[in-house]
């Protein structure tokens, strides 16, 4: 048998402390990692309003996982593959995801859909936190001129996010003519690889409604209006025209 003295089991007591507290330092610093997207050239935006601000539409919970985990992890996805291709830091982000044929074949898939989620998340967070009143403004005589008006606009809209088969975006693009549309895009896709620009959109990815919505959609989509914040929206569509709207 050990012949354990008092001394012994102190040292042994405290040594036992110690790794406890490592462990638990080392633990706090990853989650905050998964949290912040960790280090490095991509950022995670803080959101511009309380995570219950759009409990209208969008549960607190669904918020916290939708943006510190989901949106998160993109960008951490992404700082990664700067470590393997540091240039891609070097350009615009809108500039990245326009020539993705420029992009080093390594890191390419990486960039497309980490990428692709960052500035669409970075866009959605932006252009919510509102109470969904009518648009007023440049953008809504465009949507008057394009669509027929608010309720043509959500009724296109919401029907073709209902039909996104599997995940995926649904948008509102803008010209810098100030020419509206309705695109649809798989995954985290978006019309800035074609080199267009985004108005709003709205996520159908299941993380996006299913703790609130489960398998209805539908209901989500119609929901999402009352959160709406037209006076971004009227920014972003000024900035368009301007030329200088990038995500």
């Amino acid at each position: 048998m050990f012949n354990l003295t008092r001394r012994h089991m102190i040292a042994a007591t405290a040594g036992a402390l110690a790794t406890i507290t490592t462990t638990r330092i080392a633990t706090a610093q990853q989650q905050s990692a998964a949290t912040d997207g960790g280090e490095g050239p991509f950022k995670l935006p803080s959101l511009p309003y309380g995570y219950d601000a759009l409990e209208a539409a969008i549960d607190t919970d669904t918020m916290h996982l939708h943006h510190d985990k989901h949106h998160a992890a993109y960008v951490a996805n992404l700082n990664a593959a700067a470590k393997q291709s540091p240039q891609i830091a070097d350009h615009p982000m809108e500039h990245l995801l326009a020539n993705l044929d420029q992009v080093p074949d390594v890191v390419r898939t990486t960039v497309r859909n980490n990428l692709g989620g960052h500035v669409n998340h970075s866009m959605f967070w932006e252009i919510m936190g509102g109470t969904g009143t009518a648009p007023a403004g440049e953008a809504a005589a465009a949507i008057e001129r394009d669509f027929g008006g608010l309720d043509q606009l959500k009724t296109a809209f919401n029907t073709t996010g209902a039909k996104i088969f599997g995940s995926g975006w649904v948008f509102v693009t803008v010209t810098q003519e100030g020419k509206l549309g309705i695109e649809a895009r798989p995954n985290q896709d978006t019309p800035l690889m074609e080199g267009k620009r985004v108005l709003f959109g709205n996520d159908v990815w299941e993380h996006s409604y299913y703790l609130r919505y489960q398998n209805r959609r539908a209901d989500y989509l119609s929901a999402w209006w009352t959160v709406v914040n037209w006076t971004k929206i009227d920014e972003r569509y000024a900035a368009a025209r301007q030329g200088k709207l990038t995500i």
